[in-house]
């Protein structure tokens, strides 16, 4: 008989996007869970502007992509339910993305893939090369005249999902709380601050680290295209939100002195996004954001028994695919934690990365 019948105790350290999809999963499985996080839900790189749930190129298949595929389709049910449950929405839409093709290689890639992506993502949606001429002034300067459309693409609001969540587990009698003893089994979901500590818990003799953090840097504007794709331009993601801002992201820093202050970066940001679509010249810039973003050494997320340490595990390593895969590793924490399942594929697993 599975656990979750008999009501199991689950604590679950960390109120991301992991550790409050998780603590959802077990919740809905008649689970007992409290979240606990000293800083409250959403305080860290969940808390950020752009919300791309993008898939990985159609090409070169493993399992990180197959499992991104699985979570991706997995979304709209996933989020559909939470609202229901607590009545707050994401802002989840899967709206497709739009990428310029600006050289004759990028072209026949994308060619290529077109023919990749109908063998292996199948009907479930399509990756096709059209003229840039298709999509009005709502695309990105394309040298080629071509881009690619792929409808597997999605999109939400981080803060409004994890707010989105927060409310659905309320409706079922669980809180975030700041601080609490371990109850049963323990879920480390902490991020980039779980990062520093598994590092400290595995040294590693040749300096190697078990992950680490990425900073990020994002901004928000005034700026109505809700109905539209999305949009990779300039090494950026273009987020059109439901709430009729736009999101625009990220930079990629491994080295860094104040992690969560934007600076004179986020200015080369906002310039881009404008060389992308350059009706935005002249729009309010509503908020600047920065924050970590954890990374394992696979860059997958890391998933699984904390090796040594009875009755705890772990679930981090979101990095920049975080809401896109949390669906799916919800579904398979929850099979272990409450069956003692284990699903996780190879790449993912916690030893992977020590």
């Amino acid at each position: 008989m599975a656990m979750a019948e008999f009501g199991a105790d689950i604590t679950v350290r960390g109120a991301g996007i992991f550790g409050l999809s998780v603590a959802w999963a077990c919740a809905q499985r008649g689970a007992k869970v409290q979240v606990v996080d000293p800083y409250g839900a959403g305080s860290g790189s969940s808390g950020g502007l752009v919300g791309a749930l993008a898939p990985h190129v159609p090409e070169n298949w493993n399992a990180k992509k197959a499992f991104q595929l699985d979570s991706l389709l997995m979304s709209a049910r996933f989020w559909a339910e939470v609202e229901t449950a607590g009545g707050v929405s994401a802002g989840y839409g899967r709206t497709g993305r739009l990428q310029p093709l600006n050289d004759a290689r990028a072209l026949e890639l994308a060619r290529a893939r077109e023919v990749s992506a109908k063998a292996l993502w199948h009907s479930n949606a399509t990756w096709q090369v059209r003229p840039a001429a298709d999509f009005d002034a709502w695309c990105p300067p394309s040298a080629t005249g071509f881009v690619v459309h792929d409808t597997l693409s999605g999109r939400l609001h981080p803060r409004r999902a994890c707010a989105a969540l927060v409310a659905a587990l309320a409706a079922k009698g669980v809180t975030v709380i700041s601080e609490a003893e371990n109850r049963g089994h323990v879920v480390h979901a902490k991020g980039y601050v779980g990062m520093l500590e598994l590092n400290a818990a595995f040294p590693s003799d040749t300096g190697r680290m078990v992950g680490n953090g990425v900073k990020g840097q994002a901004a928000l504007l005034r700026f109505d295209a809700r109905n539209a794709p999305q949009l990779y331009a300039e090494a950026l993601h273009l987020i059109p939100h439901a709430d009729g801002t736009l999101a625009i992201g990220s930079t990629t820093e491994r080295s860094f002195d104040r992690p969560n202050e934007p600076d004179a970066q986020i200015d080369d940001v906002i310039a881009r996004a404008i060389k992308a679509v350059p009706q935005l010249a002249g729009v309010e810039v509503l908020e600047q954001w920065a924050g970590v973003r954890p990374r394992g050494r696979t860059r997958a997320p890391m998933l699984g028994a904390w090796p040594g340490r009875a009755g705890h595990f772990i679930a981090n390593g979101g990095f920049k695919i975080g809401f896109g895969m949390a669906p799916k590793v919800a579904e398979i924490m929850a099979d272990l934690l409450l069956e003692d399942r284990d699903t996780i594929p190879d790449g993912f697993r916690v030893e992977d990365n020590l």
